[in-house]
């Protein structure tokens, strides 16, 4: 029988929650995401600096022996839940998980070593929308050489290298100067989307491209969860304390008692939603049944995300309306979350087959 999976957190987990806490506290406040998304360059990359020179986060999957941290996917999980709860605008999800899941499975040493230490962002060249096990778009190899174009691929505007899938079934590396990168119309401004076009782009062979590719959408998926309960459980946190300051015919607005039937339906589904991304995280970190807790995780995560963002921006009233209060940046993150690495019917339908549950 397998182990019970641990889904408290541990003393080191909060510590680094704090750390990762008071870090963007100092470089990620609201009105800055929203100054920067209105800008050319939606990404932060002072503190995406921060994140990985300062505290080495860009190499928690990484081994120690290519200096990274060693550590699991835990740790990585409560990093994206406090990047979620602040929408900030960096590619973790993309550099530090996806891509790095992809070099972990073809073994490739020296860039796993570049993108644990953050001298590096790389981006899986595969479109944001894609499931873990389901088809993606490949480009053409042809005498070394590398032609196609590939849309809707997160955060390739910042890449230093692409992983890109080829025809041949091999996974190729390629220097992002070497390709054409052309931002695309993205819902959510703080994970924007690119097309890239590669005319003749070297590459280099890095290993079979659908296991690696399966291996880096898994935990994509799995982890992309734990970014949605960070969201969701900041947008309630801050919904309860504005209904609490806010006052008509005298009395606080959160004492309405049909207010207090949506939040505290709101807060069952954020502390279902809290159990299902841990239990991703734990299962993805031993390898137990990691197919099932991604999916369950992900065929519940987007729901709960979206009706949260909702709720908050329903409940802050005409406030809630305004470019510059911070609650759309949450509904469209949570929106964009939501078809990211699969919708969550498609992880419900995955989920059938997984547990021999099949439709009538």
């Amino acid at each position: 029988m397998s182990a019970q999976p641990d889904l408290l957190y541990s003393e080191e987990e909060d510590a680094l929650r704090a750390a990762v806490r008071d870090l963007l506290a100092d470089h990620c406040d609201a009105p800055g995401v929203i100054a920067r998304i209105e800008s050319d360059a939606p990404h932060n990359l002072a503190l995406w600096k921060a994140l990985t020179d300062g505290m080495g986060l860009a190499g928690l999957l990484v081994p120690e022996a290519l200096d990274g941290q060693g550590a699991t996917h835990r740790e990585a999980a409560v990093v994206l839940e406090e990047l979620g709860r602040a929408v900030a605008p960096v590619p973790y999800l993309t550099s530090a998980v996806v891509a790095t899941e992809a070099l972990l499975a073809c073994g490739t040493d020296d860039l796993l070593t570049e993108l644990a230490s953050g001298t590096s962002i790389g981006a899986l060249a595969v479109a944001l929308n894609v499931a873990p096990g389901a088809a993606y778009k490949v480009v053409q190899h042809e005498n070394g050489l590398l032609h196609g174009q590939l849309t809707g691929i997160a955060d390739a505007a910042v890449a230093d290298v692409l992983l890109v899938p080829a025809d041949d079934g091999g996974l190729y590396a390629v220097d992002a100067t070497a390709a054409t990168v052309t931002p695309q119309v993205s819902l959510d401004l703080t994970r924007p989307l690119a097309t890239v076009t590669l005319d003749g782009a070297p590459g280099r062979l890095l290993g079979d491209a659908e296991p690696a590719v399966r291996r880096a959408l898994r935990a994509g998926a799995g982890l992309l969860a734990s970014e949605q309960l960070g969201l969701a459980d900041w947008t309630l946190t801050e919904t309860v304390r504005y209904l609490k300051d806010r006052k008509q015919f005298n009395r606080p607005v959160g004492g309405f008692q049909s207010l207090k039937h949506r939040l505290a339906q709101l807060w069952l589904e954020v502390a279902n939603l809290r159990a299902a991304a841990r239990n991703a995280a734990d299962a993805l970190s031993t390898g137990q049944d990691a197919d099932v807790a991604v999916t369950v995780a992900q065929a519940y995560a987007a729901p709960v995300a979206v009706h949260a963002a909702e709720e908050a921006l329903q409940l802050h009233g005409g406030i809630g309306m305004t470019w510059e209060h911070p609650v759309h940046l949450y509904l469209k993150r949570a929106k964009a979350d939501s078809i990211a690495y699969g919708t969550a019917g498609a992880h419900r339908e995955a989920l059938a087959g997984l547990v021999d549950l099949q439709a009538p």
